[in-house]
């Protein structure tokens, strides 16, 4: 008898998604990420939930409508990660008409099947406050809804979700060798320790690695073909002082994001670029750069140069080839391969898709698997991840609960707990009656409690964990701070385990 029913190679949304969809549904469930959970792709996302505006103009109709009605399911499920957001469309004379974005908006608000977020409508930038800080040209523009989202977050509650139902998930675990009989026999190494495991299905779902994985690890003699697009992202000072979005488009065709981030930035991107090159030395190039620099400056006041960058990220996608000739007319709708052969373990391999579809992947994924198990039903659009089980208009409630019980707690230390942990904030807070009693504070707010809750329960094992991953205060501590907190994560840190026992 194997040891687990599926086992999944990668960390990822789609790798965490798939586990924590599995589990719920009564299968055994191991999945290893050869780094930390979301230190690919999965955190170098734009980070919206959203059906993506412009693939309508590639007559993406279905993954479009999908990812739509996706919207308020993962904002019903995730409300302390995930809120609605409105973007600011400027139309721009030489480029798309007016008409041409009246239909595709008009198109957008209809195909996903809209209840929580408003619609489209037209503003007057010389009074509204999205026209502040545009240049004086920019008359008029468009309104319309998505969704942000704490994307690293997002798919470390999948991991938690799933370890809580039963999965295994070990981090920092890479997957060197697949043997395949009629099960699969995993050989696996973490922290020089070797350990097998067996499964009665594969899944690989290794995001840029999954051609890695089909040449080194399992083996397949003809995978199918991948095309590897970097994206990549600035982040730079605040442009502007509300919440908000614009969406700009580029004389190359291209759209830019400029987004409101972590209180005191502007995340800007993203860029479409073919990649080749090392997948663990992945950063933004100074082309890149410059490219996203000048399409701010072509419509902010304020410019916006190189010099004013505080952090790049940048990300690989692994999108299924289709033969488009631009990057970023590559569809990124998923494409699920199943190899099934007589008498030896399934191999599923997943390419492609959007953050936005990961449910719907991981949904689509089982049920191509479901002749090969007895599984429950389709259960996660109506299951809230760990800590969202409140209202998707309870934020504001959830923080005025917090400082009635923990007064000594500040607004904006509540609201970043809340925003990041929803209910689970007990966990951190506990019986706690002062700052003090909260352990050391390692800069803004981040207290020994807080790392030690991430360290015990969200796997995280470096200050680049807790930093960039689990949070975004990597932007705000200092160097002194960080290396800080590392020392105190070297000390509190947990011996080797067995990779073998349950979690």
């Amino acid at each position: 008898m194997a040891d687990f029913d599926l086992a999944i190679i990668g960390g990822g949304i789609n790798g965490t998604g798939m586990a924590r969809d599995a589990a719920g549904r009564g299968l055994r469930v191991l999945l290893v990420e050869q780094n930390d959970l979301a230190s690919g792709t999965s955190s170098a996302s734009t980070k919206l939930i959203h059906g993506g505006l412009r693939y309508l103009e590639h007559g993406a109709v279905r993954l479009v409508h999908e990812a739509l009605a996706e919207r308020e399911v993962l904002l019903r499920m995730a409300p302390q990660i995930i809120r609605p957001l409105r973007f600011t469309l400027p139309p721009q004379d030489g480029m798309r008409s007016v008409l041409r974005i009246r239909i595709g908006l008009f198109l957008y608000d209809r195909l996903g099947g809209r209840r929580l977020l408003p619609p489209t409508r037209t503003i007057d930038l010389t009074h509204h406050p999205a026209g502040v800080p545009l240049k004086r040209r920019f008359k008029y523009a468009f309104q319309y809804s998505d969704c942000w989202v704490d994307d690293a977050r997002l798919v470390v509650l999948n991991a938690r979700d799933a370890a809580e139902r039963g999965a295994q998930i070990r981090t920092r675990t890479k997957c060197v060798r697949a043997e395949r009989t009629d099960l699969w026999r995993l050989s696996l190494i973490s922290r020089g320790e070797r350990a097998v495991a067996t499964a009665r299905v594969l899944v690989n779902a290794s995001g840029p690695w999954a051609a890695e994985v089909d040449e080194m690890v399992v083996r397949r003699a003809h995978p199918p073909r991948l095309r590897l697009v970097q994206g990549s992202h600035i982040v730079v000072p605040r442009l502007f002082d509300h919440g908000e979005a614009y969406l700009f488009q580029n004389p190359d065709g291209r759209v830019v994001f400029a987004i409101a981030y972590e209180g005191d930035y502007t995340l800007i991107g993203t860029t479409d670029r073919d990649f080749t090159g090392d997948l663990s030395a992945v950063a933004a190039s100074h082309d890149e750069i410059k490219y996203l620099c000048e399409a701010a400056m072509a419509y902010f006041r304020r410019p916006v140069s190189p010099n004013d960058v505080v952090w790049t990220f940048s990300g690989v996608r692994a999108l299924h080839d289709d033969g488009s000739r631009k990057p970023e007319d590559i569809t990124r709708d998923y494409h699920l391969e199943l190899d099934k052969r007589y008498g030896e373990a399934p191999l599923l391999s997943v390419y492609g898709g959007k953050i936005t579809t990961y449910r719907r992947l991981a949904e689509a994924a089982l049920a191509m698997l479901s002749p090969f198990f007895v599984m429950g039903p389709v259960w996660t659009g109506t299951a809230p991840l760990p800590g969202g089980n409140f209202p998707v208009d309870g934020v504001d409630a959830l923080i005025a609960q917090t400082r009635r019980r923990w007064p000594f707690v500040s607004e904006a230390h509540a609201r970043r707990l809340a925003t990041a942990y929803g209910t689970r904030l007990d966990d951190i807070l506990g019986e706690a009656r002062s700052m003090d009693d909260l352990g050391l504070c390692f800069g803004p707010n981040l207290t020994a409690a807080e790392v030690r809750y991430l360290m015990e329960r969200e796997w995280a094992q470096t200050a680049e964990d807790v930093l960039w991953r689990r949070s975004k205060l990597g932007l705000k501590l200092s160097g002194a701070e960080a290396v800080r907190l590392a020392a105190f994560m070297a000390e509190n840190a947990a011996g080797p385990r067995d990779l073998n026992a349950a979690e």
